[in-house]
């Protein structure tokens, strides 16, 4: 099954990984629908940074996921939902984490209703390792408890079950994607990634977290695959499929390779104002993608070290979208 010339809704698609999937989505020949977080600015996010061959073939649509006449709006004559839009930083939902209930699980339920309502042929919605928390063994498989050890978490939680109540209650044709920690060019500062490369290339230290925490970075061109295959492949109906690499780094490991990469020498500190909670910390990510291959045929194509090679050349050319010496939760 191929996605040239249908009709496909992408939420989110301003976001790091929206943004990628929407381009790859036109170069398939997918007549695009964004929907767009409204702003009085009127960005369109990192679909500002698009070619005019891209942009100009998209439809735009702004609102709010809380906003139920306009997710039915945007979904009226879609053929293929993509669902990424939400609130993902995990600091801010310590802080309001109503607004997570509200973006991440009602959100998602307008999406899911209006999906049922069109009768799309199928809806692929966005999970994360996160729902997991700290696990008691890896590699860490689909079958794994999940665990709410953030608000955030507990709301990505929430939306999963919800889609998959309404895969078991109305049919409705769905496939929960599940992605570890995805990085590349356009991710924001909140990001680890980012936080660290920014802060390599401009300063002489580099203050970050927790530095023991380990993680299982996918690089997001392998993503968005996934996401593709996942909307082409009927046997992944009714699935959670996660994304990972099989691998993991610590969050300092990491720091020292990017550090060592940029080749700038910066002294990696552990600031205590970017510490989670410490329960809340999860602890070990680190994903077996064997699901994913054995149904989707998909296995990562990028390692770390050619990932943030590109993410550093990258962000080194659009150093100035960052504040760097500013921390924002």
């Amino acid at each position: 099954m191929t996605l040239k010339n249908k009709k496909v809704l992408v939420t989110g698609a301003g976001g790091f990984i929206g943004s990628h999937l929407t381009e790859k989505l036109v170069n398939l020949g997918a007549k695009v629908t964004c929907f767009l977080h409204y702003r009085s600015d009127s960005s369109l996010e990192n679909i500002d940074s698009f070619d005019n061959n891209i942009k100009n073939k998209l439809e735009i649509i702004c609102g709010d996921l809380n906003d139920s006449d306009a997710v039915r709006k945007a979904a009226k004559g879609q053929e293929y939902i993509f669902h990424l839009g939400a609130l993902i930083a995990v600091h801010y939902s310590y802080v309001h984490p109503r607004s997570y209930v509200q973006t991440n699980v009602l959100g998602t339920l307008n999406i899911i209703i209006a999906a049922l309502e069109n009768k799309v042929k199928k809806i692929i919605h966005t999970s994360t390792s996160e729902v997991y928390g700290t696990p008691n063994k890896v590699p860490i498989d689909e079958n794994f408890p999940l665990q709410g050890q953030s608000p955030y978490s507990a709301t990505k939680i929430a939306a999963d079950k919800m889609v998959e109540s309404f895969w078991h209650s109305y049919n409705l044709p769905m496939t929960i994607i599940r992605p570890f920690n995805t990085y590349g060019p356009r991710q924001s500062a909140r990001a680890i990634i980012p936080t660290i490369i920014t802060q390599a290339i401009t300063n002489e230290s580099i203050k970050i977290g927790n530095l023991n925490p380990k993680r299982d970075f996918v690089y997001v061109d392998d993503v968005v695959e996934g996401f593709i295959l996942a909307a082409q492949n009927k046997n992944a109906l009714g699935q959670t499929i996660q994304l990972s690499t099989n691998k993991e780094i610590s969050i300092g490991e990491l720091a020292k390779k990017i550090n060592n990469y940029v080749g700038n020498e910066c002294k990696i500190i552990s600031e205590n104002k970017r510490l989670r909670p410490l329960t809340s910390e999860v602890m070990r990510l680190k994903g077996d993608n064997s699901k994913a291959y054995n149904i989707l045929k998909w296995k990562p194509k990028t390692n770390i070290d050619e990932g943030i090679k590109k993410t550093v050349s990258w962000i080194s050319e659009n150093i100035e979208k960052y504040k760097v010496d500013n921390y924002n939760i």
